[in-house]
């Protein structure tokens, strides 16, 4: 009788702290979306997906044009590319429960000389951490871009070279090139990449979230 009382409490406990959590993690994301802090060309609309079950964290750079128009994570021809390097299907890919999606810029940063502006530097000290901390620990963190494995790998060498080294990445990081139209010339003169890299990350990808087998077709 004490034991089934107390596997009864344990229970009761286990889900008042998951549903604490889970009040938590959506009073945060209110307060990052209601983030005004900076004088943005497009305006403010900080792109954050997420839950605290997701086991499979991506960071890219900041949202596009197309991203910010549909309030979609990476809901453009380089989400299409990302998605194709993971194996993961649209409907997975967009799951909260599984998947997160936190950004080094949170916002449209706005058009530069040569192409977008990069990341606000404001968003990632200001917001990351307090994010992070609701994933679990054990997640994959996938580093898309150089500004995501500076911040998060450090050290000396580019991009190319920390994805090549990808194997000696800390423990639950994978360094990736972003996925953009000039990751295809990158692509040929890496061929390594598709040929070794690619494999490796689906695979952990796959582990990440729990193994699940995704169906063939359009990504």
């Amino acid at each position: 009788m004490a034991a089934s009382r107390l596997r009864h409490d344990v229970r009761h406990n286990n889900a008042a702290d998951a549903e604490d959590a889970s009040d938590a993690l959506a009073a945060l994301l209110a307060e990052v979306r209601a983030c005004r802090l900076c004088a943005l060309p497009a305006g403010p609309r900080p792109i954050v997906e997420m839950s605290g079950t997701a086991r499979l964290l991506i960071i890219g750079q900041a949202p596009g044009t197309r991203v910010h128009a549909s309030g979609a994570a990476w809901d453009d021809a380089s989400g299409d590319r990302l998605r194709e390097w993971t194996g993961l299907p649209r409907a997975v890919f967009y799951d909260t429960a599984r998947v997160a999606q936190v950004p080094m810029g949170l916002c449209y940063p706005g058009k530069g000389a040569s192409g977008d502006l990069p990341p606000r530097r404001e968003c990632a000290p200001l917001w990351h951490d307090r994010l992070l901390a609701q994933l679990p620990a054990d997640r994959l963190t996938l580093l898309v871009g150089a500004h995501a494995q500076k911040r998060y790998m450090g050290g000396a060498g580019n991009m190319t070279a920390r994805v090549r080294d990808f194997r000696a990445a800390p423990a639950g990081l994978f360094p990736l090139p972003h996925p953009s139209w000039r990751s295809t010339g990158w692509m040929r003169r890496n061929p390594w990449f598709e040929a070794e890299v690619l494999p490796e990350l689906r695979s952990a990808v796959a582990v990440a979230i729990r193994g699940a087998d995704f169906p063939a077709g359009p990504r």
